[in-house]
């Protein structure tokens, strides 16, 4: 069982509840930390937000969404110790897990549809980091961070 911290702007509330709904379905437990009304939000304090949480240590793993994903992506992968990336397919899904050790999975809601997201959201949360060669390159992408 792994906890999970689940965020978005306010262009994917409906999306999200219901990611959090699906992962909470595989026995996980989800945080979700909103926004809750599709009023203008600004997706980089809700990037942000659920990325200091996964750094702290509050949570396993993050999956955030804005329209594309893009840029609630940035601004996550602006605190340190945080890895996420982008998928739009399950394959990007599994790599960014078991080559990058990615801690967060960023969606974008406006790009990819319902039942892609939850197959993606499923392959990133069953795989796990292969380590070994892949370790080392783990390493120099923190090395970046300073």
């Amino acid at each position: 069982v792994m906890r999970i911290i689940i965020s978005s702007d306010h262009a994917d509330i409906a999306l999200r509840q219901q990611v959090a709904a699906h992962v909470e379905a595989r026995g996980h437990t989800v945080t979700d930390i909103g926004p809750t009304t599709a009023e203008s939000t600004d997706y980089p304090k809700h990037g942000e937000a659920a990325a200091r949480q996964v750094v702290a240590g509050e949570a396993d793993l993050g999956i955030i969404m804005c329209g594309t994903g893009q840029g609630i992506m940035m601004a996550a992968n602006k605190v340190a110790g945080i890895r996420c990336g982008v998928c739009g397919d399950t394959f990007s899904a599994r790599m960014i897990r078991a080559h990058n050790n990615a801690n967060m999975l960023a969606l974008g809601a406006r790009v990819t549809g319902p039942a892609l997201v939850f197959d993606i959201v499923d392959a990133f949360l069953e795989t796990e980091f292969e380590g070994g060669r892949h370790g080392k390159r783990v390493d120099m992408i923190t090395a970046i961070e300073g």
